[in-house]
């Protein structure tokens, strides 16, 4: 079928005012589970405000302005240990027995360091022995092919590295178990439950509703300041910076760049995106009323997009995804700048299967990004349509209707309008999470006007 511009009226889904929690349980059986498969006398999760994923999956606890390590031990032992501002901030974990330890090195430069001022004893205080063996989880790790040398490397502060091995006697104590968590089809994070797709589409949802106010009521000379404030933030937790840029002919469209007091002209390239914990919308486009050059780009990028949704499904493989929407895109001269696809979540990329060559199989409770990026671009031009979905069975959709009928309800109403209104019949298996999906006006100065199947 042809891509073509029609008129598209994008109704209210519903912005979800009350976050989802997830049960005391949920957090103690993850713990659990990531511990066994560490296999190691303790499995030590490391946290900071840039890098606060993994502690918050198993806690419900990040931590703020500084450090902090999960300790998972012997006999169900739970410890985090931080610095002086979060000390009381623990309260808010949702995981039940949590002991809290005061390291003050983990505190910012001039704080207190009166109390307990060396990491490593406090290590030794919560039963860190020499022996004992160490799973470390650090906020990403390498692909064999990425080190070869002999020790293993860590994505962790080198002081914490030491200070671990200064507590259990050899740095040879020490293995990387970020696996464990953060692989992209056996880590504990890239298949989740019912509750926890609950808790990502609320803020998939808020995310994306903030973007659409910020595109549809962009207009020239305004700044782009003036545009950013459309997105209303409430306080959301963020996966990532809010962006908007833009730039006439003469520069590129910095799609990472945050806004500036630049004014916006006719004919620029917009892009802009906003990401809270468990998605992120962006989209990109142009200043104009219509350009029909920068139409047919836009409609093979549409098409890219759409073979997208119709060729992921459950078990489909990485790769295959991978090669139908990079054989598409070429039609234009593109490729995707990234991924066309990764797992998200409280970080706004965990990992991806999506890979050229990969053989590893999307599967129920995946939590995806549709993240194809279309470059080159020529300066003062942009293009992007990014949102989230989760992939999810039977079994888990009937939980999820059952648990949180509210979300399925909109998830429901997501997938009747893509398919009624944009022409995407999507597969049972794909679960939009976000309020604007599959919605790609070209044009910002006609945002009621979508690509859509003809």
């Amino acid at each position: 079928m042809p891509t073509l511009l029609k008129t598209v009226t994008v109704p209210d889904f519903g912005v979800p005012l009350a976050r989802p929690t997830i049960p005391a349980a949920t957090y103690e059986t993850r713990c659990r589970e990531a511990y066994r498969r560490a296999g190691a006398d303790w499995l030590v999760v490391y946290a900071d405000r840039e890098h606060q994923a993994n502690i918050a999956f198993l806690t419900g606890f990040e931590p703020r302005f500084e450090e902090a390590l999960l300790l998972l031990g012997p006999g169900d032992r739970r410890i985090v240990v931080t610095g002086n501002e979060n000390e009381s901030f623990t309260a808010v974990a949702g995981l039940p027995g949590i002991e809290t330890l005061l390291a003050q090195s983990m505190s910012l430069m001039g704080q207190d360091r009166t109390r307990k001022p060396r990491l490593v004893d406090v290590l030794a205080e919560a039963g860190i022995a020499r022996g004992a063996t160490i799973g470390l989880v650090g906020w990403k790790y390498l692909e064999p092919e990425e080190w070869g040398l002999a020790a293993p490397a860590f994505f962790v502060p080198q002081m914490i590295v030491a200070a671990l091995a200064a507590a259990a006697g050899s740095a040879e104590a020490l293995r990387d178990a970020t696996p464990v968590l953060m692989h992209p089809t056996g880590g504990l994070r890239s298949v989740v439950d019912a509750d926890e797709i609950a808790l990502l589409e609320w803020g998939a949802a808020r995310a994306s509703a903030a973007l659409w106010r910020v595109l549809r009521g962009l207009r020239p000379g305004e700044s782009e300041l003036e545009a950013a404030a459309r997105v209303g933030y409430a306080g959301e937790p963020m996966s990532c910076h809010m962006m908007l840029a833009s730039s006439d002919s003469s520069a590129p469209v910095v799609g990472l760049a945050s806004p500036t007091h630049r004014v916006l002209t006719r004919g620029d390239g917009v892009s802009t995106a906003v990401g809270y914990w468990g998605g992120l919308s962006a989209r990109a486009g142009l200043l104009v009323d219509e350009d029909e050059a920068f139409l047919a780009k836009a409609r093979c990028y549409f098409e890219a997009l759409a073979t997208w949704y119709e060729t992921a499904d459950l078990g489909v493989e990485g790769g295959t995804l991978f090669a139908a929407v990079t054989e598409v895109l070429a039609r234009e001269g593109l490729r995707s700048a990234l991924s066309p696809g990764h797992l998200v979540g409280y970080d706004e990329w965990v990992n991806s299967p999506v890979r050229p060559g990969s053989t590893e199989r999307l599967a129920s409770g995946m939590p995806f990004q549709v993240d194809v990026i279309p470059v080159p671009m020529k300066d003062g031009q942009a293009l992007n349509c990014e949102d989230p979905v989760t992939f999810a069975d039977a079994a888990l959709r009937s939980e999820l209707a059952a648990r949180h009928p509210e979300v399925a309800a909109r998830i429901a109403a997501r997938r009747r309008f893509m398919a009624d209104e944009i022409g995407i019949a999507l597969k049972e298996s794909i679960l939009p999470m976000s309020s604007m999906p599959l919605c790609l006006p070209p044009f910002w100065l006609a945002t009621d006007r979508l690509l859509v199947r003809g």
